[in-house]
């Protein structure tokens, strides 16, 4: 059993078929379903054959209670408080040569507060896996402190380089400290940003130039398996899912599945 804290969103992806026309019509495909970091991560799980559990704070609108049915349909188990209102939107932008951007409404997911965990979400858990996203703001990041010190296992994803920066980064580092993990994964700008990341395992995703995994004073470089790229989102997700399940071969197995398609979930 994996377990993510974080956020379920609705998952707005775009992928256009060339740059922005300014004042007419741009054209693409478009992609619209769950997502959120740690949502992608519980349904990659259970996809590459795992038990995933998602843990967070989310609404019971009419968009939060589709989002809900379309994780359990994925075989992810879902706990955590909910509310009447409030459900966060995310547009991913993928242009032609891979490249994205993201724009985030998180709604209530920030929003979790340490009194409303319930210990009992973690207690069969192998790992708990924390986006950086949720380390940004109170009471989410209280709570992920309080989270991480009921797991076994804890894993962390830096998420972003924009969120460490909203943070500051001598606080983002000082959080990630109290949090501990175990492994930490992060792409290159985020490594760089953040620098001397301390951890049992550190895995640098590199894109189409595969990754780099750090274990003490050894260093091993993985290949990236040959994709047709058709839209990256989500594709860091897929690899954390893998790398917790099966190792860095099955990382890069489920981010090669993941970028020859449309959108972040399997």
């Amino acid at each position: 059993m994996i377990c993510t804290l974080g956020d379920l969103l609705l998952d707005v992806v775009v992928r256009l078929d060339g740059p922005i026309a300014q004042d007419t019509d741009t054209y693409g495909r478009t992609r619209v379903g769950a997502g959120g970091q740690a949502a992608n991560v519980a349904a990659w799980v259970v996809a590459l054959g795992g038990r995933g559990r998602f843990l967070g704070k989310r609404a019971r609108d009419p968009v939060g209670a589709l989002l809900a049915e379309e994780l359990r349909a994925r075989g992810v188990e879902l706990a955590g408080p909910e509310v009447e209102s409030g459900t966060g939107t995310v547009v991913s932008v993928a242009t032609p040569d891979g490249a994205r951007t993201m724009l985030s409404d998180r709604g209530v997911s920030t929003e979790f507060r340490p009194d409303e965990l319930d210990h009992r979400w973690l207690t069969d858990c192998e790992w708990l896996h924390v986006p950086g996203y949720c380390l940004v703001h109170a009471p989410l990041r209280e709570t992920a402190l309080a989270a991480a010190g009921r797991a076994v296992h804890v894993s962390v994803d830096l998420s972003s380089t924009a969120a460490i920066e909203e943070a500051g980064v001598e606080a983002f580092r000082e959080t990630l400290a109290e949090v501990g993990p175990e492994t930490v994964f992060a792409n290159e700008a985020e490594a760089e940003l953040l620098g001397g990341l301390k951890a049992r395992t550190v895995v640098v995703k590199r894109g189409a130039q595969g990754c780099v995994v750090r274990t003490g004073d050894a260093s091993v470089g993985l290949a990236s398996i040959d994709a047709e790229v058709v839209d990256t989102t989500g594709a860091g997700d897929a690899f954390a899912a893998g790398f917790l399940l099966g190792g860095p071969e099955l990382a890069l197995d489920a981010a090669a599945r993941c970028v020859a398609r449309m959108g972040a979930m399997p």
